[in-house]
């Protein structure tokens, strides 16, 4: 095998150079939306009608969550802690989705057949939020699997 002179090495990594910037797109150069913050703010660059759903998705997750439950964003998402992360909600471009966990959608299977569901996923539309008696079901069903497990020593 023939060994590279320093000159092809250099040559070398400029091009992993190019490449590696080529991957990261916009997003090299600034473009890129930032992730947000908060809840409010991830909603507030949310469009209508999505926005308007994920609003009320989310007041019917609140108000049976305890009071020491908080809102954070987790992978770019808002979610729900309370003794580590309860769930997800995030709007995409043609749905919405709840990320309540794969052992709460397969509790909740026979409510959920007129939706589109993943192993960990709910999708719904984008002007038509999940009924809030059904998201109350499915958030109770959460806290009781956490307050089950037992705690990572």
């Amino acid at each position: 095998m023939k060994k590279a002179n320093s000159s092809t090495r250099g040559l070398a990594r400029k091009s992993l150079a190019r490449k590696s910037s080529a991957r990261k797109g916009s997003a090299a150069k600034g473009n890129a939306a930032p992730t947000p913050k908060t809840v409010d703010a991830y909603l507030a660059a949310v469009p209508e009608p999505a926005r308007s759903t994920l609003q009320r998705v989310r007041a019917a997750i609140r108000s049976v969550l305890p009071a020491e439950a908080t809102e954070a964003i987790s992978y770019g998402m808002p979610a729900f802690k309370y003794k580590g992360t309860l769930l997800w909600f995030a709007a995409f471009s043609k749905h919405c989705s709840l990320f309540p966990t794969a052992s709460v959608i397969k509790a909740f299977q026979n409510e959920l057949k007129g939706y589109e569901t993943t192993k960990g996923t709910i999708h719904f539309p984008l002007d038509k939020p999940l009924p809030a008696t059904l998201v109350k079901k499915i958030v109770k069903a959460r806290l009781a699997g956490k307050e089950k497990k037992k705690p990572r020593s």
